[in-house]
Order: C-alpha cells, then sequence, then structure tokens
C-alpha cells in the first residue's frame, strides 16, 4: 500500500512542473491565436521566440507563412488545449484546432520560457499532415 501511494505521489510531482505551467503556456497560444484573427501579426509575432523570428525577420513574412501553411491557425473555429506534456527537456503542448471546412487537426507547440515569459518555438502538425515549422 505504501508504495502504491509513493508511485502516485512521485508520477504527481514528476508531471507538477508542466501542469503548473499549463495556464500561462496556453494564455501565449491563445493570445497568438487572437492576434491572428485580429491580423495583428505584429502582436502574433511577438509571442514567438527568437530563433523563429530570426528566421521570419519580419512581421509580414511571418504572418504569410501562418496564413500558407497553418490556416488552421490564422482562422480556427475552435481551439481545445489537451494535454502539456514535458518531452526531453521540452514542454510541449497539444492542441486541437477545428479550421473552418470542419476539419480537425492537431497540432504540438513547443514552448520556451525566457526572462521575457513564455515564447512559442515550434509548431508540429501532427497525424500524417504537414511537418513543422
Amino acid at each position: 500500500m505504501r508504495s502504491v501511494l509513493f508511485a502516485g505521489v512521485s508520477v504527481f510531482l514528476l508531471a507538477f512542473p508542466a501542469i503548473a505551467q499549463r495556464e500561462p503556456v496556453t494564455a501565449v497560444i491563445g493570445s497568438q491565436i487572437s492576434a491572428f484573427l485580429n491580423n495583428d501579426t505584429e502582436t502574433a509575432f511577438s509571442y514567438a521566440s527568437p530563433a523563429i523570428r530570426r528566421i521570419f525577420g519580419t512581421p509580414d513574412r511571418f504572418g504569410e507563412m501562418v496564413r500558407q501553411g497553418y490556416p488552421m491557425v490564422w482562422r480556427p473555429v475552435e481551439v481545445r488545449y489537451l494535454q502539456l506534456r514535458e518531452v526531453a527537456g521540452s514542454l510541449w503542448q497539444r492542441v486541437m484546432v477545428t479550421d473552418e471546412q470542419g476539419a480537425v487537426h492537431l497540432l504540438d507547440y513547443q514552448m520556451i520560457n525566457l526572462e521575457s515569459g513564455w515564447k512559442i518555438n515550434a509548431v508540429h502538425l501532427l497525424k500524417g499532415q504537414d511537418e513543422s515549422v
């Protein structure tokens, strides 16, 4: 009995760092999606990690990439946050997005925590869909 209790507490404590970060992580993703819905690529770009900002250089180029490569994120009808997990030291937030045609897409957002707060470092489209940024 004692070992079962210990195992349960251990699993909870190992998962707690990810659980504790869920709200700030989903707030960043939601804020970026809101910016996309408002055609505010400058604000959306501010939620990207420095590495992503270097790759795209400008908010307009970043917005164009999202419009073309991730239209479900540019104009989602519904967004649901699924599990947040740690993989090899990185936090990944699974997000289910329903697009304007009613298709459901699963995405993994890699998040990094900087002095300025949480930033989106990568987005992977799952289940055999297009690769990632």
